[in-house]
């Protein structure tokens, strides 16, 4: 950055690279179009690029902009905290956007209820869901996820912070026609003869469950997989393919399709779904409070 970008043309430039387009950075930031336009101007001249370029109706970064994007927003929030450090978190005059990564499932499960306790709570804020795709976990250090809710597996980069949310076990479903539906009891041999899809985004042929059944002298029927929880509980529907879901997790998933629950008739590993956030970020009290959100929100779903 050169010395001619001030702290206000950072806060306009983090809006506009987050927005996309001058209009939505105005209104973030409560100025006139006009006034934004000229803002644009002053920080194209300050960096020596367009920073955001027309294509078609929408406007898209420039490499440029792409580059400088995660240390542009760090820099804003850095800044916001060191100038109100003793300030009491003031959420109904907080304007903020955040970018949550987790499974399509998680999102199906949580997104509601948060998405309408963050409007109520704080009207300026908005949350951006990302689904999962292949796993990177320089995300969070990069500043393109601000919070990422899943399976969170060991070897996080040291300044990952990892939170426990729930614990959770997989169960098998079918639809209500499926041979098994129905029974209280199911032998490993009649489980394992089962035709199965399973949910993966990378694809994976087997798992933990094939590492069990290996162990009783058993190989279950695999049919295939798909990329998401929620597109093989559709399959699952429609078919006499057994599939899987979280107990809890999914469970209000599998009700409204009208799935019914297989019982899986050995032990299976915990399954631990996690919150995950870049320390930077530890004592932000914006942050802070979406993180309490989010946990309560899960717990309220749960008890509910």
């Amino acid at each position: 950055m050169q010395s001619r970008m001030d702290l206000n043309l950072l806060v306009a430039l983090d809006a506009l690279l987050d927005e996309g387009s001058v209009t939505g950075a105005a209104q973030r930031l409560h100025l006139s179009g006009p006034a934004m336009s000229r803002t644009l101007g002053r920080i194209r001249k300050a960096l020596g690029d367009p920073v955001l370029v027309r294509s078609g109706r929408a406007m898209v970064p420039t490499p440029r902009a792409l580059a400088i994007r995660a240390e542009v927003r760090e820099l804003v929030r850095r800044a916001e905290t060191l100038f109100s450090p003793e300030e009491e978190l003031d959420l109904a005059s907080l304007a903020a956007s955040f970018t949550l990564q987790a499974d399509e499932g998680t999102v199906a499960f949580l997104a509601g209820p948060l998405l309408e306790r963050v409007a109520r709570e704080a009207p300026g804020v908005t949350l951006r869901f990302l689904g999962e795709g292949p796993r990177d976990d320089y995300l969070l250090r990069r500043d393109t996820v601000d919070l990422e809710i899943g399976v969170i597996g060991p070897g996080q980069p040291p300044e990952t912070r990892v939170e426990p949310l729930l614990r959770d076990r997989f169960t098998s479903v079918v639809r209500p026609e499926h041979p098994l539906a129905g029974r209280e009891e199911v032998t490993p041999d009649d489980w394992a003869g089962a035709v199965q899809l399973t949910s993966t985004r990378r694809g994976r042929m087997s798992g933990p469950i094939d590492e069990v059944l290996a162990g009783r002298g058993l190989a279950r029927r695999l049919a295939g997989t798909v990329p998401t929880v929620t597109a093989s509980l559709f399959i699952v529907q429609e078919t006499d393919l057994m599939g899987f879901a979280a107990e809890r997790l999914h469970r209000r998933l599998v009700d409204r399709l009208g799935l019914v629950r297989v019982p899986i008739p050995f032990e299976l590993p915990p399954l631990v779904i996690s919150l995950a956030w870049h320390a930077r970020y530890d004592a932000d009290p914006a942050h802070a409070w979406l993180r309490r959100c989010v946990k309560e929100e899960v717990d309220g779903i749960l008890d509910g």
